[in-house]
């Protein structure tokens, strides 16, 4: 409840909607109800099932939300709009607002009717009404945010996934039969298939946001690649050899460049050898380490060290038949890539920048970035293990100097 009112806040702050201020004033209620049972009591969640579902009727047909959908696809799909833009702007931000709305009081009746018995929540609401909540709830899929391209929800008006290339670009990064399968508990939208970066989420514990950037992001590297080389055709457009190993040799080339100074081998025996799908699987596993990196962004060659040892481990689970974690990335609170491998490298250098007087320290005093850099420059840097060996002294925070 105390999400679903952060919700509506962030959507109407000066509730000047209709409803809006009951809507919060009843989500109030509902909050001190819970914070009442903290204390002991139970509590009869029928009336605000009830309340509830009736003022989700009442908002729905006072904003006419058939009507209003119908309308907006209508004026999309007939193309008169090119001329009048503002008018379908407008139905748009009307629909997704009142939809958003909906969608919040479903949760909320659906989190309620979880803390009573299924033969009383049946009672309480008819199979037509969940139905009609349900069917409210799927409509705000486009309202999924993204950035250019809208690969998690869908949209009939955005050109852009129409086009030849970025239809490769997806087509070329979907789920095939050499990956293992992915556990029941991950979830994709409706609007795509799964693909290779729903593999390394379930392996590593990407951020979900992290994820869907970066799956933009390279879609966007592919198609623009794909473009340069020339025009695809056919129902099905394959995304070009060429375009492919462009982006990979653009991407992981520091990488190579730090195996062949150590030297040391990199992941894959022969780059000749490598297939377009272990290219693209390198790749979204570069850019998802890279997005979540924070300023460890500013180590590139630390973020090669964590790339090599990532990929090795990869390569273990892809032999299984089912994905499973990485244990570098294990936490006690599940499958966290930031919290098990960024955090620790994260915490020493903002220890070593946070003793540095500001700017005003001798530089044999603390650490910087081309210090750390340096570092994973050399083989001493494999005395960090995999993973991290917190007890090694390059994790020893400095004792903290009094700013002067």
């Amino acid at each position: 409840c105390e999400h679903a009112y952060a919700l509506a806040q962030n959507l109407d702050p000066n509730s000047e909607g209709r409803g809006v201020l009951q809507f919060k004033t009843g989500l109030m209620s509902v909050i001190r109800q819970k914070l009442a049972k903290r204390e002991g009591g139970a509590i009869d969640r029928s009336q605000d099932i009830a309340k509830l579902q009736e003022f989700y009727k009442l908002y729905r047909e006072r904003h006419k939300v058939d009507e209003l959908c119908d309308d907006e696809m209508k004026l999309r799909e007939s193309g008169v709009f090119s001329g009048n833009l503002g008018e379908l702007e407008r139905k748009t931000l009307k629909r997704k607002k009142v939809l958003a709305t909906l969608k919040v009081l479903w949760s909320v009746i659906e989190d309620i009717t979880k803390e009573i018995s299924p033969e009383d929540a049946a009672n309480l609401i008819s199979e037509e009404m969940k139905k009609v909540m349900q069917k409210d709830a799927a409509r705000t899929e486009d309202v999924v945010a993204y950035n250019i391209i809208p690969l998690d929800s869908l949209s009939t008006t955005n050109l852009i996934v129409t086009f030849p290339e970025v239809r490769a670009a997806i087509s070329s990064l979907q789920y095939h039969r050499d990956l293992p399968r992915l556990p029941n508990t991950i979830s994709v939208p409706d609007a795509r298939n799964s693909d290779m970066l729903d593999l390394l989420h379930c392996v590593f514990g990407f951020q979900k946001d992290n994820v869907s950037n970066q799956r933009e992001h390279i879609v966007h590297l592919l198609a623009n690649e794909q473009s340069r080389l020339g025009k695809l055709s056919g129902n099905e457009p394959k995304i070009d050899e060429g375009a492919v190993h462009v982006v990979f040799s653009k991407s992981l080339d520091n990488y190579i460049k730090w195996c062949n100074y150590l030297p040391l081998r990199p992941v894959w025996n022969n780059i000749e050898s490598l297939t377009k799908e272990k290219k693209l699987l390198y790749v979204c596993l570069y850019y998802l380490i890279w997005g979540e990196a924070a300023n460890v962004r500013f180590l590139p060659e630390g973020l090669c060290y964590i790339f090599h040892h990532l990929a090795r481990e990869l390569e273990v689970i892809m032999q299984k038949q089912t994905a499973e974690p990485a244990g570098s990335c294990i936490s006690n609170d599940g499958v966290s890539f930031l919290d098990q491998v960024i955090y620790p490298l994260y915490e020493i250098v903002a220890a070593e920048a946070g003793n540095n007087d500001n700017g005003r320290a001798a530089h044999s005093a603390w650490r910087n970035y081309d210090d750390f850099n340096e570092f994973f420059w050399s083989e001493k840097c494999f005395q960090l293990g995999w993973p991290w060996k917190l007890s090694n002294p390059f994790f020893s925070k400095p004792s903290r100097k009094e700013q002067v």
